[in-house]
């Protein structure tokens, strides 16, 4: 280890770039990069140098000093920019562009440029929210359901192009959740908050190398004109259950400082219909006997979130800034479930009937602090600091009466769980050469959990503590990381490589009660994590594409907890101490057409697979748990569509085909194959100079995730409407997603001498009516000449 950071810190002060030349660097309002814009430098003599600006929105022109140039530079959505490159950047070789939204005017309406649904980027798909109709009044869950390559299964796990394991971020930030936590916080954040969804599949090495799929990054709005600005957006949907979304984005950016406030509140009601009929067989596979379990239940929801920040600009070189977030969700939910034991002839033999109430209150707050100099427009040091807190409560209650005798049993049990998590990053920024950059950088996480179970059992009125079920569970991890990563462009191909190292080491202690013995395990584990892309632009038609990297998943701190959930009288779910890493190679090879058509071809190997598995103890109740089975192989084909027909019509389409093999051992030697297709469709229509219309869907086959259940194929269709109103200030949007109720999650499932067959609803059909508000006033920016540009472009993380 001490040999790769010398090597790394002699690559630091060994790379210097002595060509003279000059680095424009373009991006939008909000500061972001703009990818692919056309950019044009012109001398007197009308000699020219053009070609795009890459994935950091940069490129770099040889320049004379002496000499004086025009610069000009379009991209779509975006007013031309057509001025002369001052002298001072030219010095500093280094500049800074920020483009203005295109602006129309029609018969006094204003008109603002539009940004494409789906954008594609080096390694990345891009998903503008407000761009679709049928996004409005939903939540990031449901958005995520629709985007391209993106599959969310019934217990609320993500998949990316195929794959389980995608990592989620907010803000470019871990949430450190998973599994029904996970879901909860993405099914009651608002899809008004939400600017972008990036969908990165080939993460470099500045990255966590956790989540084998890639990452699903989550950013929420953030203003960044000048003034007071404020988007209020409020939408009420009606399914089986009333769904309510409001939110309001504000920002005032004056000078040095940027400050920004966004506030969102979701109530909505939901149900979830699930029926299941489990059928157990002897040795020989005979039918022994079945159980038929139907279930309803009811949920409330009510969720309240709010974030704030400041940036400053302490100089030309140095800003700094901090932002507060918090979220409070509550949840309450009552349920009515049969157990039903019929003979191989379907005579019922006995019946149970169940009530249950489940509360949870879902708390958490965190803080983040951000420095970022620049050296010099070739080196820039930035530094953040996270300090994230959950607070969550869990209570549930199960009241099972025997139809034939009567008698009542009760199980109750408090579960609180908190976790404390803290994360210091540092990255360093480089300029190699005439068209490189180098980047180096540390991360350190620590997370510390404290999970209790606390179970009773009684008759509803006494209770005895039921130790079988209860215990406590303290949890702590810490990861370190190293990287480095270099790219650069040479003529026609852009090259990024990276390493990353990351160090995982942590403790557990499950303690004990009166009839059960404390436990305790650790355990440590490392690896490197390279990672390759190459693009070729071989003329202006035809661009080629190549990736590779290896990326790991940790078991969720959750999932190793042994301690028992209760789903249901005959269902259990239990955690597993034994639970290891996953590791997985990833490549991929891909072709641009003219920027309409992408086409990509990936395998994937992974080792300790995680799969869900089902175990059966012998009281007849069957247990859900997670292990490594072996390995996974997955081949994948995506084919994607961006089109404009007609100067009506754009139209986007997706197709993913994934043929995965499992292999492992799960009660004997197991193997299982499938071949599944993800389609998905979006398009838009302008009907006349007012109204724009949008039709929406995505079509799934048969699919397998986990080695032991099949999943039969679903899919939704989605209409919507929308038009200006107040002299384009807002917005009126309708909406009907699910039209055709085909969102259903129907499936079979194979246990140790058993197998059930499953179909559940949820309260998917529902049609929205939203309203957004732009307000306040908005100030030209007057542009300073040179590479620094006004201070407040500096400020962001």
């Amino acid at each position: 280890m001490t040999r790769l950071i010398l090597l790394l810190g002699l690559l630091v002060w060994g790379v210097e770039s002595f060509a003279q030349s000059v680095s424009i660097v373009v991006q939008d309002e909000q500061l972001r990069p703009l990818w692919r814009a056309m950019v044009e430098l012109t001398t007197p003599g009308q000699r020219r140098q053009f070609g795009e600006t890459n994935e950091k929105g940069e490129i770099t022109f040889g320049a004379n000093p002496k000499l004086g140039y025009m610069l000009s530079i379009r991209h779509i959505g975006f007013a031309n920019w057509y001025k002369p490159l001052p002298q001072e950047a030219l010095a500093l070789e280094f500049y800074r562009i920020v483009m203005e939204p295109e602006i129309q005017t029609i018969e006094e309406a204003t008109i603002v440029g539009k940004k494409d649904l789906i954008q594609r980027q080096q390694g990345k798909t891009i998903v503008n929210v407000d761009a679709a109709i049928s996004n409005a009044g939903t939540t990031v869950l449901e958005v995520l359901e629709k985007s391209p390559g993106v599959m969310v299964d019934r217990n609320g796990t993500l998949s990316l192009m195929g794959k389980t394991g995608a990592t989620v971020l907010i803000d470019d930030k871990q949430t450190f959740l998973s599994g029904t936590d996970l879901n909860n916080l993405l099914s009651s954040m608002s899809s008004n908050q939400v600017d972008q969804i990036e969908l990165i599949t080939t993460p470099s090495a500045r990255y966590d190398a956790n989540g084998n799929a890639g990452i699903i990054n989550i950013k929420t709005k953030k203003n960044k004109q000048k003034g007071l600005n404020g988007t209020l957006s409020t939408g009420y949907g009606q399914g089986v259950y009333h769904k309510n979304n409001n939110s309001l984005v504000l920002n005032y950016r004056q000078g040095r400082f940027n400050t920004y406030l966004t506030y969102s509140s979701n109530f909505n009601g939901s149900f979830r219909d699930l029926y299941a009929l489990r059928e157990f067989f002897d040795a020989q596979q005979r039918s022994l006997f079945t159980l038929d379990q139907p279930w309803y239940f009811v949920n409330n929801s009510a969720n309240n979130t709010l974030k704030a920040g400041l940036d400053y600009a302490l100089s030309d070189k140095t800003s700094l800034g901090f932002a507060l977030s918090g979220s409070l969700i509550e949840r309450n939910g009552k349920g009515q479930a049969q157990a039903n034991w019929l003979s191989t002839q379907g005579v019922l033999d006995s019946s149970i009937n169940t009530s249950s109430v489940n509360t949870s209150q879902f708390e958490n707050g965190g803080i983040n602090l951000y420095a970022k100099h620049s050296f010099n427009p070739k080196k820039q040091l930035s530094i953040d600091f996270d300090r994230l807190g959950y607070n969550i409560e869990n209570s549930l209650r199960f009241d099972h009466k025997t139809a034939q005798t009567n008698s009542s049993i009760v199980n109750q049990g408090d579960l609180p769980s908190l976790l404390d998590i803290t994360t210091f990053k540092i990255d360093y920024l480089q300029k190699a050469g005439v068209d490189g950059h180098l980047e180096l950088g540390y991360k350190m996480s620590s997370i510390d959990t404290d999970n209790a179970a606390e179970y009773q059992i009684g008759d509803g009125t006494t209770w005895r503590p039921d130790y079988n079920k209860s215990n406590r569970f303290l949890y702590g991890e810490n990861i370190h990381a190293w990287y480095g990563s270099f790219d650069e462009k040479i003529n026609k191909l852009n090259l990024q490589l990276g390493l990353r190292y990351e160090r995982t080491s942590y403790d557990a202690q499950q303690l004990g009660n009166v009839e059960r013995p404390d436990s305790s395990f650790s355990r440590q584990y490392e690896g490197f994590f390279p990672t390759a892309f190459f693009s070729y632009q071989a003329d202006t038609v035809h661009t080629f594409t190549f990736s590779a990297g290896r990326r790991l998943d940790r078991p969720p701190f959750q999932k190793l907890n042994p301690f028992v959930n209760i789903i249901n009288k005959y269902t259990y779910e239990q955690g597993n101490p034994f639970f290891r890493p996953q590791f997985t190679w990833n490549f991929e090879v891909g072709h641009q057409y003219r920027k309409w058509l992408n086409t990509t071809l990936s395998y994937s190997l992974i080792r300790d697979y995680f799969s869900q598995l089902f175990l059966t103890n012998g009281e007849g109740i069957q247990i859900y748990t997670q292990g490594n089975v072996g390995r996974m192989y997955n081949l994948g084909l995506a084919v994607s569509v961006q089109a404009n027909p007609t100067k009506w019509w754009t139209f986007n389409a997706q197709g993913i085909f994934n043929h995965k093999v499992f292999k492992g051992f799960e009660n004997s030697n197991y193997s299982s194959r499938v071949g599944q297709l993800n389609f998905s469709m979006n398009s838009q229509f302008k009907l006349g100079k007012t109204y724009s219309a949008e039709i929406s869907g995505f079509y799934i086959t048969r699919s397998r995730n986990d080695i032991q259940e099949l999943v039969y194929d679903n899919g939704q269709l989605s209409l919507g409407i929308a038009r200006p109103v107040f002299k384009n200030q807002g917005t009126l949007k309708l909406s009907i997603r699910d039209l055709l109720q085909t969102q259903l999650m129907e499936g079979l499932t194979d246990f140790p001498n058993a197998e059930e067959y499953f179909i559940q609803y949820w309260d998917t059909r529902v049609l929205s009516l939203t309203f957004s508000y732009r307000f306040g006033k908005q100030f030209k920016s007057a542009r300073r000449n040179g590479a620094a540009g006004d201070e407040i472009e500096r400020v962001g993380n």
